[in-house]
């Protein structure tokens, strides 16, 4: 589908003119809004966006080529809750116009190509199966043997999903063998922390970055803080399990703004991982395509 994908009629936010910002309170134009990635022109909120928003806002115009597009999640358990599983996906593949929690491919950042996964928090929280740990596990192996760094944006406040039993959560083990994988080859993988980051995908693969980036007051950390609050019985930290509270006590490595982050990411893969003079990564990228090509 290519950068089709990513030209497809933005997520609805709520009708009319003006909308309430989630964190202020305050009412504000949505256009404003719109044209500001989403962020709240008052107090600076970063709104919850879906993950084609996501791959247009990061990557340079008609880059990005989706991988792996075809894969769907499968019902081993026969699963049923308050619905049968496989019409719950039904449901959020006609919501969400994707075939499962994440989108992942090849495309440019101020013209430096990378590997790149984004995952979606309105299809089912942006929860992991089997599909987001199959993908994950993919691009990595792309990501080294073409030599290049691997992004992944995790907007994911649902764990692993329960529906798929173990099969999801051996996802947490395969995704992480995989990076490690990166690790030993010197490839560089960057994750960028979005509002939800929970659970199984922060317990995996979105906590072993060589490079961990956060959105501003994003909520991170494995179980909820409300949940934990319970628990224990005792009132938490105020801003407990954000995105500051994570830097203060090293758990991520920075925060930056939506609005600056393609520019922190390219910085990033320039310094960590340059491209070689002779243009080794982009020939190897050059060849994948070709023979990507004449298998088709």
């Amino acid at each position: 589908m290519a950068w089709n994908l990513i030209r497809r009629k933005k997520r609805d936010m709520p009708d009319g003119l003006w909308i309430r910002c989630e964190d202020c309170s305050r009412i504000v134009y949505k256009k404003e809004v719109e044209e500001g990635q989403h962020v709240c022109p008052k107090c600076n909120f970063h709104f919850r966006i879906p993950a084609v928003e996501r791959l247009r806002i990061l990557l340079d115009p008609e880059s990005f080529e989706e991988l792996y597009g075809d894969l769907v999640p499968g019902d081993p358990l026969n699963f049923v809750d308050r619905e049968p599983y496989t019409d719950r996906i039904k449901r959020y593949q006609e919501k969400t116009k994707l075939k499962d929690a994440i989108v992942v491919g090849r495309g440019s950042i101020e013209g430096r190509t990378l590997m790149i996964g984004v995952t979606d928090y309105f299809f089912m929280a942006g929860c992991m199966g089997s599909v987001v740990g199959e993908k994950i596990a993919r691009i990595a192996e792309d990501a080294v043997r073409l030599r290049l760094p691997l992004v992944v944006v995790a907007a994911s406040g649902g764990g692993a999903r329960m529906q798929e039993g173990i099969f999801s959560l051996m996802q947490m083990a395969k995704t992480s063998a995989a990076i490690a994988r990166m690790h030993a080859a010197g490839v560089l993988y960057v994750t960028v922390l979005t509002d939800p980051t929970m659970a199984g995908a922060m317990a995996s693969f979105a906590s072993l970055g060589d490079v961990v980036i956060a959105e501003p007051k994003a909520l991170i950390g494995f179980t909820g803080p409300d949940v934990i609050k319970e628990t224990i019985g005792k009132s938490l930290p105020d801003g407990f399990q954000r995105s500051e509270f994570a830097l203060e006590h090293g758990l991520i490595d920075m925060i930056m703004e939506r609005k600056e982050m393609r520019r922190t990411l390219k910085r990033i893969m320039d310094y960590c991982m340059p491209v070689p003079a002779d243009g080794t990564a982009t020939d190897a990228h050059k060849n994948d395509q070709k023979q990507e090509n004449k298998q088709g």
